[in-house]
């Protein structure tokens, strides 16, 4: 079996009706670039139909790999399983809510020239005002205490260098911080516009109430990381 160029990480909880459409969108989009890829799962403990759908998506096509996380973790215990299985040079990662669009993924790689890290921001967001509202003031708020210049840190849609991201330790709740940890291991990072869209299936697993506090704590952890961060370079 070839061993894949590309790994693309994607983290699911409860998201049965909108794999099977994701899986279709993937495959449309990396067919055409003739790259040797894999498609990696991460079950996050999902408590609707996802595991049997993941188990259909992987017996009907072998770039498909599923890891099933024995309880919910969170997103960054997920995409953290996805790195440490992924074989690929390049690491691709996006949400399962299909609000990130496949079609992006070529463009990610083709910006990946000069740089280990290319993040996507979202155009034209197919959030609600309150939603929109509360990332730009985390975005303003995280780039101050950090001294970064993130756009949108919130985007999940992203093409990393594999060796790069197993240099940076990850904890609960990293994700929201990965390109400024990246950069912080001397990651060479650019971004670039992405299209997003609606939900069409499922509930959002995150809110105001349910990650405010959470990432206050957590920027301020980057902040001690960064401090006291040993830079090897």
């Amino acid at each position: 079996m070839t061993t894949p160029e590309i790994s693309i990480v994607i983290p699911v909880y409860n998201e049965e009706e909108n794999l099977p459409l994701l899986a279709a969108e993937i495959h449309g989009a990396m067919r055409p670039l003739g790259r040797p890829y894999e498609v990696i799962y991460v079950d996050d403990g999902s408590t609707d139909g996802s595991p049997g759908v993941l188990a259909e998506l992987a017996r009907e096509d072998p770039a498909v790999r599923v890891i099933r996380q024995r309880r919910n973790a969170g997103q960054t215990a997920a995409l953290d399983a996805g790195f440490r299985f992924a074989r690929g040079g390049i690491v691709v990662t996006l949400d399962a809510d299909l609000q990130n669009d496949p079609a992006d993924i070529p463009r990610l790689l083709a910006a990946m020239d000069g740089y280990d890290v290319v993040s996507g921001v979202r155009k034209n967001r197919r959030d609600t005002w309150v939603r929109k509202a509360s990332s730009r003031i985390a975005n303003r708020v995280r780039n101050r205490l950090t001294h970064d210049n993130v756009t949108d840190v919130g985007c999940t849609l992203r093409a990393c260098r594999a060796e790069v991201l197993r240099s940076v330790p990850l904890f609960t709740g990293m994700h929201r911080f990965l390109p400024t940890l990246l950069a912080m291991a001397g990651a060479r990072k650019t971004e670039i516009p992405v299209n997003h869209r609606p939900r069409l299936h499922g509930q959002p697993k995150y809110n105001i109430s349910n990650r405010l506090w959470r990432a206050l704590a957590d920027l301020f952890a980057v902040r001690w990381m960064q401090k006291r961060w040993i830079d090897r370079r």
